[in-house]
């Protein structure tokens, strides 16, 4: 099926096309849904996995810092391990020496005793550097400590906070699974006359919305892109057919916000991971802006991404069980646009 666009498809003008879905022989009958019921349904299930799926997005690139994190903090432990053995061997060895040339004698009977008193005090001087360097190797001791029980704390906190992530990122998992088996089960329950209605009500409805995009003056004129712009389209368009899989991020497979990542990245660019984050920290533009490799961003909460490659286009992974492909702007409910390169006029976005 192409892609979704939610606030068109559910109008009253296509609900009489009613399509039933057929009840098991041992069970109860089901309530009748229309196609446009059936369409709300598939596209609601879509859109709640690929907001588990940016969610799951999210924290796969805060666990990544995170262990980034623990491993520096392991690494800074175990070199202040190191300087602490170091010290402690500095501080043993100006202690034995000290002690070796001890001889209980204070420094002034030493200098009366002393056959020659200069030779005294000159001893005297080198038994006074043997202390202060003795107490300046404690003191470097103490402060190594000191950093080592720090890091350790740091690194303790930064393994936990590691584990928390991870176990949070199962959780989010799980739900995407629980959301993909959901549009699994409805999908199976459709006959071929049902899927093929509802392609077509999808059809019209993006259809529609494409209308009023280029009756409103949206649509952006032919525009050219940057270089870079130019390198991300290509790259998005070389993976054509591939099919979308959430939370990947290529070779053989994207989610959305996957395949505008790699794209960029790619292209000399690197941006944020997911469609939220895209949306958030890339500057936006108007669409009558739109150039070839701008990011158009869909639904209230930025929970889809595609990249515009011209002429009212983009291309797209759109959702789960379908393909790279190239859509209509308006496949889905758009919430704005943004560019990843230069420097656009900062105006509100559509």
């Amino acid at each position: 099926m192409s892609g979704t666009f939610l606030r068109l498809a559910c109008t009253a003008t296509v609900a009489t096309q009613a399509v039933l879905v057929p009840a098991p022989a041992a069970a109860a009958p089901q309530p009748q849904r229309s196609v446009s019921q059936l369409l709300t349904d598939l596209q609601t299930l879509y859109r709640q996995t690929e907001q588990a799926t940016e969610t799951y997005n999210a924290t796969a690139v805060k666990l990544q810092r995170q262990r980034a994190e623990v491993s520096r903090l392991d690494g800074e432990l175990a070199r202040a391990r190191l300087t602490l053995l170091d010290s402690r061997s500095d501080a043993g060895r100006l202690a034995r020496r000290q002690y070796q040339s001890a001889d209980g004698l204070g420094p002034y009977v030493r200098v009366l005793l002393a056959p020659d008193p200069q030779t005294a005090l000159d001893e005297g001087h080198v038994v006074g550097e043997l202390a202060r360097a003795q107490a300046r190797a404690v003191n470097r001791l103490s402060a190594t400590e000191r950093t080592k029980d720090t890091v350790a704390r740091a690194a303790r906190r930064a393994l936990d906070a590691q584990l928390t992530l991870a176990e949070q990122q199962k959780k989010q998992q799980d739900a995407v699974r629980t959301k993909l088996a959901a549009v699994e089960r409805l999908l199976a329950g459709l006959t071929p006359a049902q899927l093929a209605a509802i392609a077509a009500l999808e059809q019209r409805g993006v259809a529609e919305a494409q209308h009023k995009l280029t009756t409103a003056g949206s649509p952006p004129a032919n525009r050219q892109a940057s270089p870079e712009g130019a390198r991300a389209v290509r790259y998005a368009l070389d993976q054509l057919g591939k099919p979308y899989a959430w939370g990947a991020q290529g070779p053989r497979s994207y989610d959305c916000s996957g395949l505008t990542t790699q794209a960029w990245r790619h292209a000399g660019r690197p941006i944020p991971r997911t469609s939220q984050e895209q949306w958030q920290r890339l500057r936006r533009i108007p669409l009558g802006q739109l150039r070839p490799g701008d990011l158009v961003v869909y639904f209230p909460d930025a929970t889809h991404v595609a990249m515009y490659v011209g002429n009212g286009k983009v291309v797209q992974a759109p959702r789960p069980g379908a393909r790279i492909q190239v859509s209509p702007l308006a496949s889905y409910p758009v919430l704005g646009a943004v560019r990843p390169d230069g420097q656009a006029p900062v105006t509100e976005a559509r």
